[in-house]
């Protein structure tokens, strides 16, 4: 796995993987996940300077109307999942260390459940990696369009069971 000149350490074998809900005291946790994993996907955007905005978005827009699984790793956030009563997957984080681990299938899995009648989501075009993962996953593609915030091309895809 390339990732951008960063060290990519194992995960742990020992401590086991904990899905659970989202607590508020998660918050700063979340928000530092997001910003690094964003960061090694997109290194040419400075994601630090959009923290404050993601930090409200997050509380604004995400938390009162998702449902958010976390998935623990010895007492630490490793990855969440947000997924509101529509169906629509808004955020897959998956901490870099574990990447290629089980993490992001269970989280998808989780919103499966939340989910039943169907997921749709958003991801950029030149996520080929994301894309890949989704497909495995049991998503298909519905479709082109443009992220209503980025501006960034973005390939629709949806899970039916």
């Amino acid at each position: 796995m390339r990732s951008s000149g960063s060290t990519i350490l194992p995960m742990p074998t020992t401590a086991p993987l904990v899905l659970r809900p989202y607590r508020d005291a998660d918050e700063d946790a979340a928000i530092a996940l997001w910003q690094r994993t964003w960061q090694l996907a997109y290194p040419a955007i400075d994601f630090a300077a959009r923290v404050a905005w993601w930090r409200e978005r997050w509380r604004a827009e995400l938390v009162p109307v998702a449902r958010i699984v976390v998935a623990e790793l010895a007492g630490d956030v490793a990855g969440f999942v947000t997924i509101d009563t529509t169906g629509y997957l808004d955020q897959l984080v998956v901490a870099p260390e574990a990447w290629g681990s089980p993490a992001a299938t269970l989280l998808v899995d989780a919103a499966k459940q939340l989910a039943p009648a169907g997921i749709t989501l958003l991801v950029n075009d030149d996520n080929l990696r994301a894309i890949g993962f989704y497909r495995k996953c049991g998503f298909v593609d519905d479709g082109d369009d443009v992220n209503p915030v980025s501006g960034r091309p973005v390939k629709r895809m949806r899970w039916r069971p």
